[in-house]
């Protein structure tokens, strides 16, 4: 039973992951922009695949498509520098990813899914953006924030009744 009580119903696991993908999504535009604002000289297309790779690195999903590899390997410098920069950029951030780390740590963890999300957490916290005296968000307030910020970006809309 006391088994039982630790895991999170396996039913809620697609929406705190579609969760989990709107905080991702809010962090991916904030970053995109603010490449954009920090390296004017850099093409479009270059923001949106620094603010990926920045996304990626954070939640420790890096894609392993080889434009995107290479991308990686070629900017490793500019990315370590913005991720160092996270905390201090993104202050705003770090609640909703602090939560959706720990969520999207959570499902791996439910779905028995193996992963270095330990090493994930640990190099968030050492970064700066993991608040560690946060409580562990339980998946209804999860949702919740997600709605909020959700809403708050555009991404998000107002369900109005039949």
């Amino acid at each position: 039973m006391a088994e039982q009580e630790n895991k999170i119903d396996r039913g809620f696991i697609p929406s705190l992951r579609e969760g989990v993908d709107v905080v991702r999504m809010i962090f991916f535009k904030k970053m995109r922009a603010h490449c954009a604002e920090s390296l004017p000289a850099k093409a479009p297309h270059f923001h949106g695949m620094l603010a990926g790779a920045v996304m990626n690195e954070l939640f420790g999903t890096p894609n392993p498509e080889e434009k995107f590899v290479d991308f990686v390997v070629e900017n490793r410098h500019i990315i370590e520098a913005e991720l160092a920069g996270l905390a201090t950029n993104f202050q705003d951030m770090r609640i909703p990813l602090t939560d959706a780390l720990r969520i999207h740590y959570l499902c791996n963890y439910q779905e028995g899914i193996a992963g270095d999300e330990v090493t994930v957490l640990a190099r968030a916290r050492a970064l700066g953006v993991l608040i560690e005296e946060r409580e562990v968000p339980l998946p209804k307030g999860f949702m919740e924030l997600v709605y909020r910020v959700g809403k708050a970006h555009g991404l998000i809309q107002e369900q109005k009744p039949f």
